[in-house]
């Protein structure tokens, strides 16, 4: 089958799904001229075989609220690939959470975390509910009722989930427990957990270092550093917090964050204090980011939700990084990126950039890395942190750092060394997508067909 035709197919089989048909599609294209080059690949339909979970759960889940309301939520559980090792994906709890945003992500776990060097498989999950608002108590019955019903489906050598958006220490504390109770075990069946009771040093900061490490490489590459440049951020939770830090620890100037209501822009950029305080207010007391231009005296800008164009991504400055949702970077954002001069923009958060904004960016010059590769770096940590778990050891905050940084580091020459064998060179979006592919393709054709 020709790229066209096996996007045709999944259109036909995935109708209503426009985040996993985006997914597929990118994938499809970038990783063609491998395929053209191993015809046998081709035969043994390697690429629609990824394409199809192996595995989909849904599930309903049935709690109570705290005025004793019955609730009722969905739940999912997406098992795409274990060619390479046990699903490990993350779970996801928000309002927008449905089977073609969970598909999407799965399909891109399998190739980042091939990428990791790591055997870890791409799975993904999660749930329509929304924490947001809800008291602790409700949070944790939420939980608790949840993991009832995927425990059947998740095991510490079978699928790995950790934290996503919605799910942070508290609902992975939840999920912990509840598991071990079901199980009567206690396993390393899911990362992200808290220090003195299975988790690993740096894998709070881990999504936000990796990315800001994997930005340093590109610039290298281009005999440039971080250090003096203007940084705009978007989102305001873990990942694009600790993406502020380690811009800080580099001697850049991070000059923006934002939340679904809207942005903050402070020209004199993030100090360790001021982050200090947008943790407290999101980590915490659960706040809007607006209390932050309030506290700091700098330019707020509430977002319009049909926005167009997102006035953050029309500031000047030298590196982007979307660090919040998918598509959150559109073709008209792009155009204004490269009109203010920015070099680099590299993906925190999973799919934050239209394809028609990739293109625009690549044609322009600009330094892009995919999240497959450039955010890397928390799935990298979760597999570290299931290695002690399995080892029963703990290490060191040094030492798990420093295997970041090489991890890291591998992902951008393994992304550089792809794209140059199959003719884009300095592309790291074709690199990250044929060396994830040809990674899990060989285990599946040495598997054989099932």
């Amino acid at each position: 089958m020709k790229p066209d035709e096996i996007l045709e197919l999944v259109k036909k089989r995935n109708p209503n799904e426009p985040e996993f048909i985006q997914a597929a599609e990118e994938v499809i294209i970038s990783v063609w001229p491998a395929l053209e080059r191993h015809p046998e690949y081709q035969s043994l339909r390697l690429l629609e075989r990824m394409l199809e979970p192996e595995r989909m759960i849904s599930f309903r889940v049935t709690w109570l609220d705290d005025n004793n309301n019955v609730q009722v939520n969905r739940g999912y559980r997406v098992q795409m690939s274990s060619a390479i090792g046990p699903y490990k994906g993350g779970l996801r709890f928000h309002p927008s959470v449905n089977p073609s945003v969970l598909k999407f992500l799965a399909f891109e776990q399998i190739f980042k975390n091939a990428l990791t060097g790591i055997p870890m498989g791409g799975g993904k999950g999660g749930s329509d509910f929304d924490p947001k608002g809800k008291s602790d108590h409700e949070v944790m019955k939420f939980c608790q009722a949840f993991m009832g019903e995927l425990a059947r489906h998740i095991h510490h050598r079978l699928d790995v989930p950790a934290g996503d958006i919605g799910v942070g220490g508290r609902e992975i504390g939840y999920l912990f427990g509840a598991y071990k109770k079901i199980k009567n075990e206690f396993t390393g069946v899911l990362t992200g957990k808290g220090m003195g009771w299975g988790g690993s040093l740096i894998r709070n900061e881990a999504t936000g270092y990796g990315l800001i490490y994997f930005a340093e490489n590109m610039l290298q590459e281009k005999k440039d550093s971080i250090k003096g440049k203007t940084c705009l951020v978007s989102g305001s939770g873990n990942v694009a917090q600790y993406a502020i830090e380690k811009i800080i620890h580099l001697g850049g100037r991070a000059v923006t964050a934002s939340d679904s209501n809207g942005f903050i822009y402070d020209a004199a950029g993030f100090t360790q204090d001021k982050l200090e305080f947008l943790k407290d207010l999101k980590n915490n007391r659960r706040g809007r980011i607006k209390e932050y231009a309030d506290r700091y005296q700098c330019e707020y800008h509430a977002l319009d939700p049909n926005h167009e164009v997102n006035p953050l991504w029309n500031i000047k400055a030298d590196c982007a990084f979307p660090c919040a949702t998918q598509n959150e970077v559109s073709a008209k954002d792009a155009h204004n990126l490269v009109k203010n001069g920015i070099k680099v923009l590299s993906e925190g958060a999973n799919m934050p950039t239209t394809i028609e904004a990739i293109t625009i960016l690549i044609d322009q010059g600009v330094l892009y890395s995919p999240g497959k590769a450039s955010n890397a770096g928390g799935v990298a940590t979760s597999g570290l942190e299931m290695m002690q778990n399995y080892m029963g050891t703990f290490w060191t905050r040094e030492e798990v750092d420093a295997k970041l940084v090489g991890i890291m580091k591998n992902i951008h020459q393994t992304c550089l060394a792809a794209a140059k064998e199959y003719g884009k060179p300095g592309n790291y979006l074709v690199g990250a997508n044929i060396a994830g592919f040809l990674k899990v393709a060989n285990a599946m054709r040495a598997q054989g067909v099932v």
